[in-house]
Parts: structure tokens; sequence; C-alpha cells
């Protein structure tokens, strides 16, 4: 039975009449993605309590009031702070018996909400609504900040000595014990502070998880906008029991402590997914656990948005509309190469184009493009996906890292019979590219054949707008970026303090550097010739290129970044 509109159950409940109707519905139509409730709440129609009421009776739920109503504070600490703002919800009762808890939200019609709690809490869930204002001043009125929220679990488990006795009786090699080992990986306080920890990390955009443990501690940090913030450590003891937990969400093996092992957890958070690749490595004091956050809701993928200058993006854009031949992107791990690659294949994703990536793994979903993952154990690799590609007709391919001297010779073929290929490498800027495809093995005729651009790029983090002020350049940055005072002293340069906004960083955000080297006849003559990187460079840039340094020392000059910044992340060639 279809489900009755969020609308006509206003009306039949006599809070709109069938014309207040007609006139919320051509003001959604000038909201795009706006929700029929809101929308005529916005225009005063219906109160807050009358939409609660009409979202109740849609979903079949009860409804809750909150104001004046006494929450345990051992239910409230079922869900952290985090939990309740993602998913608009509060705790509020708790069955042992049938192991149900009980949340009230004002977003009944996110239907995730239950299997997403259920998943992250291992409690079963029902659902109440309540109003938005209730739920917002719950949350505000019960729930600590985050930090001292993370920093007040860790001081109970350091205190919960019934814990540490768990945890010293599982690491007991002599009595270990797989079920007690599980049952202490799957303990409340473990998996509420492993939660804590997750969403917080996908809540700031962070990159990777790193779980460390030493002689006297367990360290965990985050790594955002590419660099490591440490989070207030967790007790040594649990050491054990967070990367049991972990490998468990991993479905890896808990018995096998002495083998490195690769696994991935596949989530769900905020009605979207979220895939984390894990990687348990052994060490002297433990296990060393890294997470890869990898968040495949589809951003704005647009050249416009990847941060290239006029000139380049023009140049990039002529290399990408040619019908063959080969496109490289360089840079270290998360320099951003992959969204620059994705950004192109939106721009080239038409009715009319057959496009089809292969990827370790598929960072982004992206609807008309086809897409592979890799899986080494079944044999399925860059090489032989590559391979069967080929036969599914296609225009466009992207490899998502050329790793070996097959899958160059692979893509190297494919650009030879009419394909453009997008492929990634790690090579530190553009020219050294030519010097690392020839290590491989390719033939330098091979290459001029083929490539036809290449763009090598760097992230940086962009100066906070919340606490940003003119700065005086260091004699030691002067030196590092091989300038004179005299050359500086007519330019502003900035830096942040560090204010709330960016949590006292000094920086929000990041942009890309760019550095594009175009193939033209000369260029290939000196491949051909065996002309060293140096040479290769002093041409490109003679013919235009801009060298990342140069490009890094504009974005500065113009106080988007610091001149820290682009000397952290570039080199002085």
């Amino acid at each position: 039975m279809s489900q009755r509109r969020i609308g006509q159950i206003l009306v039949d409940l006599g809070f709109l009449t069938d014309d207040q109707l007609e006139i919320v519905l051509e003001e959604q139509e000038q909201q795009p993605g706006a929700l029929f409730g809101r929308v005529a709440e916005g225009m005063q129609l219906i109160t807050d309590e009358q939409l609660m009421q009409a979202l109740a009776e849609q979903m079949g739920m009860q409804t809750v009031t909150l104001e004046g109503v006494k929450i345990e504070p051992e239910i409230l600490g079922m869900i952290s702070e985090t939990m309740a703002q993602l998913y608009r919800c509060v705790p509020v009762k708790f069955d042992k018996a049938s192991n149900m808890l009980t949340i009230a939200t004002c977003d009944p019609q996110n239907l995730n909400i239950q299997d997403e709690l259920r998943t992250f809490l291992g409690y079963e869930i029902s659902v109440v609504v309540a109003t938005e204002r209730d739920v917002n001043t719950t949350i505000t009125k019960h729930f600590d900040s985050e930090a001292e929220s993370v920093e007040k679990l860790v001081a109970e488990l350091n205190e919960d000595e019934d814990l540490k006795v768990a945890a010293a009786s599982v690491l007991d090699q002599e009595k270990f014990n797989i079920t007690d080992a599980a049952a202490l990986a799957d303990s409340a306080p473990v998996r509420k502070l492993l939660n804590m920890v997750l969403l917080l990390a996908i809540k700031d955009h962070a990159s990777d998880i790193h779980f460390e443990p030493f002689e006297d501690e367990f360290r965990i940090r985050i790594k955002a906008e590419g660099v490591l913030y440490e989070m207030v450590p967790p007790p040594r003891h649990l050491a054990f029991a967070i990367t049991t937990r972990i490998k468990v969400m991993a479905d890896l093996d808990i018995a096998e402590r002495r083998m490195p092992q690769d696994g991935r957890i596949e989530l769900m958070v905020g009605g979207h997914p979220v895939d984390l690749r894990v990687s348990v490595l052994p060490t002297i004091f433990g296990e060393s656990t890294v997470m890869r956050v990898l968040d495949r809701s589809v951003v704005n993928l647009s050249l416009d948005n990847v941060g290239m200058n006029a000139v380049t993006i023009d140049k990039f854009r002529k290399a990408i509309d040619r019908p063959n031949g080969i496109v490289l992107v360089t840079g270290p791990t998360g320099s951003g190469k992959t969204t620059t690659l994705y950004s192109a294949l939106s721009e080239m994703n038409d009715i009319t184009e057959k496009l089809i990536t292969t990827e370790d793994p598929v960072e982004y979903d992206i609807d008309g493009i086809i897409q592979i993952p890799i899986d080494s154990d079944a044999g399925v690799t860059f090489a032989s996906c590559l391979r069967a590609i080929l036969r599914q007709d296609p225009d466009t391919i992207l490899v998502g890292e050329i790793r070996d001297l097959e899958t160059a010779e692979i893509a190297i073929q494919a650009a030879l019979t009419g394909h453009l290929v997008f492929s990634t490498l790690h090579t530190n800027d553009s020219p050294s590219t030519v010097t690392r495809l020839t290590d491989m093995g390719i033939q330098p005729f091979m290459i001029c054949a083929t490539v036809e651009a290449i763009l090598a790029q760097r992230l940086v983090r962009r100066i906070c707008t919340g606490c940003r002020e003119k700065t005086r350049v260091s004699s030691d940055i002067l030196m590092e970026l091989g300038l004179k005072r005299e050359d500086v002293e007519k330019v502003d340069f900035f830096k942040g303090t560090g204010c709330e906004k960016c949590n006292n960083t000094g920086y929000k955000g990041r942009i890309a550097l760019f550095e594009l080297m175009l193939m033209n006849d000369t260029i290939r003559e000196m491949i051909m010739s065996g002309d060293s990187t140096d040479d290769l460079r002093d041409k490109a840039q003679a013919d235009g290129m801009i060298t990342l340094r140069d490009y890094g020392m504009t974005v500065a000059q113009e106080g988007i970044t610091t001149l820290d910044e682009i000397v952290r992340e570039t080199v002085n060639e």
C-alpha cells in the first residue's frame, strides 16, 4: 500500500485547506529538494506540533513530548552528541529484556535511522516522533561538547576496574580464549568509544584514522586536511579490545595476531555510504591499525571547483578533449588525484560517450559511468581488468593507478588503438614522470606516441577566514624559498592565528596546486634523445609550464594559503 502524502494528511487532519495545499505545492517547486512540511511550516501555515502529528500519522509511529521529561543519564549515555546531531534524535527509553532502545527523532522519514543506529549501537531500535524544537533543545540541554564527551568517556574507562580485569584475562597468552576476546570487543564501553571516534572522523572529513599501540600508551590520531591530530588516548589495556572490535567489523580473523591483514568496513552514515579500508599490522607492542575513510557520496565534481587557475584549466581541457592518448595525474597519496580525474570524467559524461573506470577501491559513485572495483584475491588486477575493458567498446578509460609494466603496456596499447586513457602515478613532479615510465621498462618512443599531458598536484591548507591576518615572513622561510627580504617587502602575506572556527589551527579547508606539462615536438625529441629530467623541466618551463612552487607562491600572494604550507608541500627545483 502506497504511503499517503504529507500534504494530504495535513488537509485530512484539518491543519491545511485545499487552497493552502496548492499554495505550498507551488512554493515547494521553487525550492528544489525542500520537504513539504518544512515549506508549510516556513510559510507559518502549520506549527511544529502539527507537523509532528502529521509525520507520525504518515509513518505509523507514536509521538512524544520531550519538554519537562527526565531522561536517565545512563540512557542518554547510550549515544554520543555527534550521533544525536547527525541523526537529529535523542534516546528516551531502554528495555533490557528485549535489548530495545527507543529514540525520538524529528526526521522519521529518514528510513535509514533504524538500520544505521542498530549497526553502530548493537541494540534493537524503536522510533517515536518529536518536534524539531524539542529534539534540538534536549540535545543542547543534556549533551556536553564532543571534546568533553571523549575525555569523559576515556576517564570512565580508566576507572572501570571490571574492564581492566577482563582485558588482563583476555591478554593472558596461556588462557587466551576467542570467545572472551570477542565478548570484550563487543562490550558497550569499547563499542561506544569506537563509534564516537569513527563519527567524529567522518564529521570532520578526515582521510585516515590511526590506532597505534606503544609500550605505555595507546594513541589514536586522526588525519584531517593532510595533518595528523591526536585525540585523548584511551587506556593502554583497551588496545587489544579496540583493535579486535575493528577486526570484527572488518570481518578479519581475530585469532591471527602475527600476520598483516586488510579488510573493509561499509557503513551508512546520515543516509550515504562510507567505506573504511582497514589495514592491521603487527608491531612489538600489539597491532597497529589504520583506517582510510572514503566517503563515496558524490561531491560536486567539476573542473571549475578543483582550484585550477584560468590558464591551467584551459590547457587541461584541451588535453582531455583529444580523441585518444594518455593523460596522467601524479602526486603522493591523498593529493586529490582521483578527484581531479573524476572531475574531468564528469565533464565528459555524456550519453554519446562510453566511460569505464577500474579502481582500488571505487571512491565515488557516478551515474552513467561503468565502475569496476579491483579484487586481487579474485584475480581482478588492473592489468586483467584493463584487457577486459578494451572488449567493452569504451571511448574513455580511467585506470586507478599504473603500478607495473604490464598495466602500463596495456594502457599504451589502448591509447594507440583510439582510446583516451586517464591514470595516476606516484612521482614528485610532471617531468620526473617520464623517467618513472622509462624505469618501469616503457620504451621512449611509446611514451612520445601516447602521452599527451602530465598534471602534478599537491594539496595545501587554506588560511581560516575567521582569524586571517597579515604576517611578516620569517628569515627561515625566505631562505627555504631562495628569496631576499626586498623580494617580499611589497607583497602582503597572511596567516591564521587560530579560532574556534578552525579548532585553533589557523587553517580551514584545502586548495590544490598544479603543474601541467603538455607534450610537444621538442619535448618528444628530448625524451627520444634520453635528456635528463632537469633538461625536460627547463624546456617545459620555457614553453609556459608553471612549477608547483611557483603556482604555490601565486596562491600565497593571493592570501589563500601560507608560505609555510608552500615550503612543506613543494620543493625548490
